[in-house]
């Protein structure tokens, strides 16, 4: 190819570009009122899994999301599980074509917080700040994905698109793994992209590719029938909650973190230097974590320590402390009874059973009189965060937000991503688009068009870039 005929090809790759450019940007602003109209029905569905007497607001919210999918020309279904449904459904474009899975759950944490200066679930709209519950986490995400899906397909785009849309998350997705099983609703796809997750900083995108694990438990000892007057049993009684104190400090050390189980740290793949280093790319700053979590000290203040903690390293957390008298002053009985109530964050290649028989074994050699119950377990993810598909994150996110992003682990969990990973063996990435002050989890949650419309853009990019890979 001569010099002038490259030359005429790029002028024109470049016009085209443009042009699609252009088309997109048209799209993203007449679906700006049917986005609005979407996430206002969905927000004021109060999805909430953990209280079951909100049964019937998740069928709605199923049901919602089906009849979305459907009126933008996708064929959709309700599956059923032994809980809470699964929404699966999406478009076919061609049995050659590659499909991807967009992942994310319509349900919601409960909303009871005294702070929230609005009903949590009357959606208000207002120079493009969308607030109530479930807004960033994780229903407009979703429906972002979702319109940038139907321009993908619209568009041409040789890429079969799918949709799974989760009803139990929030609490740790029990009936997810049994979902998948009904391989004639939900298909194996060739990849998956997860759109559940939080940038470090607004204006600084940040990709994860690792998540933690998770093992709650209770730690139970009852000594007597009730509680007793201290005057007359104490120094003779024993004291469950004293003793559970002591099991506590037996268990970590309360100054540094560091958990004195033994074996506890036997399978931890610790992070590599190049992953610090795309940890601090993130935008992270010690002083602005700080202030947005109230925390007057850490117990470090190196940024680099700081992301390897949260994101890399396991913990041992103390969550409450049960029995005895809480009312006003201080009533002298000795208790009868104490709970402890702990869990540990766990990352690759730590197994939560094998750390909760960990634990049953240690606490029984420390007081084998305590009672332990597990109460809840998801597996550690770490995905990648080089090769085509993370460059297709990456050039989707620079198309979507004009920048780079940083890869990095979160320190939470989603108990979805490793069962889909454990049954389908496929590459599964992130691209989240909520931001710290969206309120994940917390009072007067909000999303903005700002990210859903960078969104969009990224999406529709993201699934053009997978139309391209071999």
């Amino acid at each position: 190819m001569t010099a002038f005929v490259r030359a005429i090809a790029s002028h024109i790759e470049g016009e085209n570009m443009q042009g699609d450019d252009k088309r997109l940007d048209s799209y993203i602003r007449q679906a700006r009122p049917r986005f609005e109209r979407m996430l206002a029905e969905m927000v004021e569905q109060p999805s909430i899994s953990m209280d079951p007497a909100h049964a019937p607001d998740i069928r709605r919210a199923a049901l919602l999301a089906v009849q979305f999918l459907r009126d933008l020309g996708a064929e959709a279904r309700i599956v059923e599980t032994g809980g809470y449904p699964v929404v699966s459904g999406g478009w076919t474009t061609g049995a050659k074509h590659p499909t991807v899975t967009v992942y994310n759950h319509l349900d919601v944490q409960p909303a009871q917080e005294p702070e929230w200066r609005q009903p949590p679930f009357a959606f208000r709209k207002r120079d493009g700040v969308y607030r109530g519950r479930g807004a960033t986490d994780d229903k407009g995400p979703a429906l972002t994905a979702l319109l940038a899906g139907h321009y993908a397909v619209e568009h041409g785009v040789p890429i079969n698109i799918r949709f799974l849309w989760e009803l139990e998350e929030e609490i740790g997705s029990p009936h997810f793994a049994e979902a998948l099983r009904q391989k004639h609703a939900i298909p194996r796809p060739d990849s998956v992209v997860v759109s559940d997750t939080i940038w470090i900083a607004k204006g600084r995108p940040a990709v994860p590719y690792g998540l933690r694990g998770l093992l709650g438990a209770r730690l139970s000892l009852q000594t007597g029938a009730s509680d007793a007057h201290s005057g007359l049993t104490g120094g003779a009684a024993r004291n469950p909650l004293a003793e559970l104190c002591a099991l506590a400090h037996a268990c970590v050390d309360a100054r540094s973190g560091r958990v004195k189980i033994p074996g506890f740290y036997d399978d931890v793949v610790p992070p590599t230097r190049a992953e610090i280093k795309s940890f601090l790319a993130s935008g992270f700053q010690v002083n602005r974590f700080m202030r947005a979590y109230g925390f007057r000290t850490l117990r470090t203040t190196s940024p680099a320590d700081v992301l390897r903690r949260i994101w890399a390293s396991p913990t041992f957390e103390v969550h409450g402390l049960v029995g005895g008298y809480t009312g006003p002053g201080v009533k002298t009985a000795v208790p009868g009874h104490g709970e402890l109530k702990i869990s540990m964050r766990l990352v690759p290649d730590q197994r939560p059973e094998k750390i909760f028989a960990l634990l049953r074994r240690f606490v029984a050699k420390q007081n084998p009189n305590v009672k332990v119950e597990r109460e809840g377990m998801l597996q550690p993810f770490r995905g990648v965060f080089r090769g085509p598909y993370a460059d297709a994150i990456r050039s989707a996110v620079r198309a979507g937000f004009g920048k780079e992003p940083a890869f990095i682990r979160e320190g939470g969990s989603i108990g979805a991503v490793a069962t889909m990973h454990r049954a389908w063996r496929v590459p599964v990435l992130f691209l989240g688009l909520s931001l710290p002050e969206h309120g994940y989890h917390a009072p007067n949650e909000y999303f903005d068009w700002g990210q859903a419309s960078g969104g969009m853009r990224a999406f529709a990019s993201y699934f053009a870039e997978l139309a391209k890979l071999p």
